[in-house]
């Protein structure tokens, strides 16, 4: 008896929250190893790259894209609807070992769309946790944030140089491009439907992204800055990325058009109650618990959420938005409680760094 091999490692069932992220980190930790050596990056620039892509970071923006595949896709090998991934039918066991040729092409069908999709699920966390890597590494360079700790380890340009971290965010965006058409090691063919789709949707929130910063950078130290106008920032600065990684995560399980307005309205919501959150525990929270710097908004005078409306104000906000998040997907998603974007959802409401 054989079986088809598959190009991709697969996520368990969705079961409970915990085991899910640790699938997720375990993947994408392999993913990352895989595409540095693809790259070849020389030396200094592939440990620095090394080294902030595999920091403890929180991996919201990789979960997000997982959870999204997870709560939409409805094809492949799953076993119902809250299977991210299963394991591999095996062909020849069909009907006892007597399948016709009809069924046992469909089967292999199957595998093979399964593989091509979900290798594009892995595709778009890698770009996503990219980004995002290199988001921080430029805010915490001298000239912007001066930071030297990050994700509970000193910052790039403390551990390298200036110029090696600059160059480090700079290859990482363009590996983020990159890798969503590259044809690298372990990962199936790409789509070349489900890339432009997802092009589409990502490149513009990464310029919305760095538009954010600037934003942000423009309103320190103002007095007089209104809560539209935080908003405005935040849904480029921190949102946009959000955004982006459900709808990439939708569009690689084929998600509808509903489907995709219902991810974008969750994300929206889930986007600003994850910035009004940090702006709380940069406040209520400790150095050790952040793997930052406590207390740096108020060292840059940022314009945040709890020095417009105090700490219970905005604690009281940041609940309103995770509710509003919840109900866009309970709304047109789901009909239970036993799934991957609503455990996230939580597990964010409760994060204390």
């Amino acid at each position: 008896m054989s079986s088809i091999p598959s190009l991709a490692p697969q996520f368990v069932p969705f079961s409970n929250f915990d085991d899910f992220y640790n699938a997720v980190r375990a993947h994408l930790a392999q993913d990352i190893d895989t595409l540095f050596a693809y790259a070849k990056l020389p030396s200094p620039l592939n440990d620095a790259c090394r080294y902030v892509m595999t920091g403890q970071g929180k991996l919201v923006r990789p979960l997000l894209v997982a959870s999204s595949f997870a709560n939409i896709y409805e094809g492949g090998t799953k076993d119902d609807e809250n299977v991210v991934g299963a394991d591999l039918i095996n062909i020849d066991s069909m009907d006892g070992g007597l399948a016709s040729d009809d069924s046992k092409n469909s089967g292999l069908e199957n595998i093979l769309d399964y593989d091509s999709r979900y290798d594009m699920c892995r595709r778009a966390a890698l770009a996503v946790e990219l980004l995002h890597t290199y988001s921080l590494v430029h805010d915490d360079l001298p000239c912007m944030d001066d930071d030297e700790l990050r994700r509970g380890q000193p910052t790039a340009h403390i551990v390298f140089d200036e110029a090696t971290a600059l160059l480090a965010g700079d290859v990482l965006q363009t590996l983020a491009f990159e890798v969503l058409s590259a044809e690298i090691p372990t990962f199936a063919p790409f789509d070349a439907t489900l890339a432009s789709m997802m092009s589409a949707v990502f490149a513009p929130r990464a310029r919305r992204m760095v538009s954010g910063q600037m934003l942000d950078l423009n309103a320190e130290a103002r007095a007089s800055i209104t809560q539209s106008e935080l908003e405005a920032i935040h849904r480029d600065k921190t949102g946009a990325l959000i955004e982006a990684a459900m709808l990439m995560g939708g569009i690689c399980a084929g998600a509808t058009a509903q489907e995709r307005m219902a991810l974008q309205d969750c994300a929206q919501h889930i986007g600003l109650a994850f910035q009004v959150q940090d702006d709380i525990l940069d406040v209520t929270g400790n150095t050790n618990d952040l793997g930052k710097p406590a207390g740096s908004d108020e060292k840059l005078d940022k314009s945040t959420y709890v020095k417009l409306m105090g700490v219970d104000a905005a604690k009281d906000y940041a609940q309103s938005l995770f509710d509003n998040g919840r109900s866009a997907i309970t709304r047109e998603l789901i009909d239970d409680n036993s799934n991957a974007l609503l455990a996230l959802i939580e597990w964010l409401w409760a994060r204390k760094k």
